[in-house]
């Protein structure tokens, strides 16, 4: 094939920006769209008015989409709980996949989709486009070379997810466990919950959760989170978050006894110490001494291409002109350390251990989704959001 095909099965805000700017705008150096999907016909007509291709197809099931003979590759752009259901169909039927974030709202969906990946021959990846950011990439690489030595701190601050009742009330589904399956972990934070483990390099042991449901908002889900976590060699992490909060921060760090990364404001800090500090502790003589510190010089490439760069690495993949940049059954350990948080914070902050009990998530999941209420409101309406899915400012 000469250009990849793709379709695109749902078209709210995040799949009509993908069809309309990076398609549409020429962004997509291999790949090309020719089918879209939603069940809303409201959204379909949309699109065609927005798009006025006619070499585009239209459907309003995807398995029709899927069947139709007229895509290589899809992406999910749909309601969380459905992501593994729809990423299962397409691999069953040899089609490469790209999943939107996250993974599905609990690991024991996620493991399905998991394992219908290892028996399918088609490309899967997961939108994990704040991976393409070259800080969190040279963060990654630092830390693997030992460049902080042995882990002891682990704290990111991410309260820059300011929202409005108004953006609750858009969709009937947000903001609901049985529509969307969370609040701030599973629809603002997928993304550093991933990179949380990613650019350490493993996940903690346990959580604590500390979760306030519709804190600030009139919602049925968390909208502040304080988590601590605890590392298998004895390091600690904090990871706060709300969507209440303006203005707000996002500072990421990373401690260890060979020095220090923050991660902040667009720039990435990091201070190497002359020498670890355990060492140091034991051999120095003098009770008030430091090691002392280096600000070493960061070189990064400067390149952070996000959803447009996850695309046409797909594309590229498929058509074996470079490696996959990101597996799509890595999506599980983000959906891991938010279930562990949301079941800690259901549990009134009790240490919950990872890999997390999934039949106990899934109860108390359940018991939450039973009496869940979507909102009377439209879902038609499309926003307008080209520009807001770039990097998160650092």
């Amino acid at each position: 094939m000469e250009k990849v095909r793709f379709g695109i099965i749902g078209i709210g805000n995040q799949g009509s920006m993908y069809a309309a700017h990076l398609f549409a705008g020429g962004r997509i150096e291999n790949g090309v769209v020719t089918a879209l999907c939603d069940i809303n016909p409201a959204k379909i007509e949309a699109m065609k008015n927005r798009l006025n291709d006619d070499s585009i197809a239209y459907f309003e099931n995807y398995i029709d989409l899927l069947d139709s003979g007229l895509v290589d590759a899809a992406l999910i752009e749909v309601p969380h709980y459905l992501h593994p259901e729809m990423v299962i169909e397409c691999l069953k039927r040899g089609i490469h996949v790209i999943c939107e974030k996250p993974a599905g709202v609990y690991t024991k969906q996620v493991k399905k989709m998991n394992e219908a990946a290892k028996k399918s021959n088609a490309k899967f990846a997961m939108m994990f486009n704040q991976r393409t950011n070259c800080l969190y990439r040279k963060m990654r690489q630092i830390i693997a070379d030992g460049g902080v030595g042995d882990l002891q701190r682990v704290t990111w601050i991410i309260t820059d997810w300011y929202r409005t009742q108004k953006y609750y009330d858009s969709g009937s589904w947000r903001a609901t466990w049985d529509g969307e399956g969370g609040g701030v972990l599973i629809n603002q934070c997928p993304h550093q919950l991933d990179l949380v483990s990613w650019v350490v390099g493993k996940l903690p042991s346990s959580v604590r959760g500390f979760c306030e449901y519709g804190k600030w908002h009139d919602i049925e889900v968390e909208d502040e989170v304080t988590a601590y976590f605890k590392y298998d060699n004895g390091a600690t992490g904090v990871f706060i978050t709300t969507t209440g909060e303006t203005p707000g921060t996002n500072r990421f760090e990373v401690s260890g006894t060979g020095g220090k990364l923050v991660c902040e404001n667009g720039e990435l800090r990091w201070y190497k110490n002359r020498t670890d500090s355990q060492v140091f502790s034991k051999e120095s003589d003098q009770g008030f001494s430091i090691p002392g510190t280096d600000r070493m010089e960061v070189e990064v490439d400067g390149k952070n291409p996000q959803h447009e760069g996850i695309i046409n690495n797909f594309a590229n993949a498929i058509l074996g002109i470079e490696p996959l940049f990101v597996d799509g059954t890595e999506g599980i350990r983000g959906v891991e350390l938010m279930n562990a948080i949301e079941l800690s914070g259901w549990k009134n902050g009790e240490e919950v251990f990872l890999p997390v009990d999934e039949e106990e998530y899934l109860s108390y999941l359940d018991a939450h989704r039973k009496v869940s209420r979507y909102k009377a409101v439209s879902d038609d309406a499309v926003a307008d959001t080209t520009g807001t899915f770039e990097s998160k400012k650092i």
